[in-house]
């Protein structure tokens, strides 16, 4: 299989886990603050020895493992569910940056009769039933985190054998859970796939609102109408809703109308949402403690190589090099 990772804060939870068990130092030093990605080699080692050092019922160290997650977990994809409405909104923001966190087998979220489905298939191998099912549970309980209420699953597979006991596995997720299946996936229904989120968690959104303060004070004088339209542009970015109709919407306004307005004031909503992103990229870059994945993924974009391109056609040069120009310029 080719060399996958998994997010640098996606592996923190283990070591969270051995503190709570007294044993911080076991595992050793956990990732640097410059890692943002460990090899899926390294997560499995981990968790084997993390699984040893644990004196619970080894078959069910995932299970346990997994009610420590939270939205801090996954980085940055962690500002993209907050701001969903909706759990079924969130999903489908996690599906869309989930590489950030997990890149072995591409995840793939489709409707079924009961709900949805998201399935993961063994195209870039299997890296086994640890890092499985701690996957799998720790999405369920982050869903039960995300809305405070007990998310059930109405079925779930494992792509491993079967283990002696599934009952354990069963009253964790709620419903039916097979192994030994062609690939791994999890079904929910539609009533939980509407339950609204309890709300944004404050830390993960400071850097957002220091950010974008940043960006408010750089667009004061703009005409009043067009400053506006940033502003609102500015929480549909960090959520993933760039479109026309996403703006009118928030601004109560039909898009017809909208686009009327723009070209009042010489302007397209694709050169708006351009200069908002570009002006949002700029102030993320001077900050050294947000990775350039990371950056992408504030401004909307699903690829890292989309946001790459883009700004070098905003400023004729890529967002590492153009950091590193600011960082000289400033010492």
């Amino acid at each position: 299989m080719d060399e996958t990772r998994v997010a640098a804060s996606y592996v923190q939870l283990l070591f969270e886990h051995l503190a709570r068990l007294g044993r911080a130092d076991a595992l050793g030093a956990p990732p640097a603050a410059a890692e943002t990605f460990v090899s899926m080699r390294r997560w499995q080692a981990l968790l084997e020895q993390a699984r040893d050092l644990d004196p619970g019922p080894k078959a069910t160290f995932a299970l346990r493992l997994a009610r420590g997650i939270a939205p801090r977990h996954f980085g940055v994809v962690g500002f993209a569910t907050l701001a969903s409405g909706t759990l079924a909104e969130a999903l489908m923001r996690l599906e869309r940056y989930h590489r950030s966190v997990y890149d072995a087998n591409v995840a793939q979220v489709r409707p079924v009769t009961e709900g949805i489905c998201i399935e993961w298939g063994v195209e870039r191998g299997r890296p086994g039933a640890l890092v499985d099912e701690t996957a799998i549970a720790a999405l369920v309980q982050l869903a039960r985190e995300f809305t405070g209420q007990m998310v059930r699953a109405l079925a779930v597979d494992f792509v491993n054998p079967r283990p002696a006991d599934v009952r354990p596995y069963e009253d964790f997720f709620g419903g039916p859970v097979r192994f030994g299946q062609p690939s791994t996936r999890i079904v929910l229904s539609m009533r939980d796939l509407a339950l609204p989120l309890r709300g944004a968690d404050a830390a993960l959104l400071a850097l957002l609102d220091a950010q974008a303060e940043r960006l408010l004070q750089e667009v004061a004088a703009v005409s009043e109408p067009v400053g506006v339209w940033r502003q609102a542009l500015v929480g549909l970015i960090r959520s993933g809703r760039t479109s026309l109709a996403d703006l009118a919407r928030s601004l109560q306004m039909s898009p017809r109308s909208l686009q009327r307005r723009l070209t009042e004031q010489g302007h397209s909503f694709q050169t708006l949402l351009g200069q908002t992103r570009q002006q949002l990229a700029e102030a993320y870059l001077r900050d050294a403690n947000v990775e350039l994945a990371e950056v992408a993924l504030l401004l909307g974009y699903s690829e890292q190589s989309a946001f790459t391109r883009a700004f070098r056609q905003w400023t004729g040069q890529a967002p590492l090099q153009w950091r590193r120009q600011q960082q000289r310029s400033t010492a």
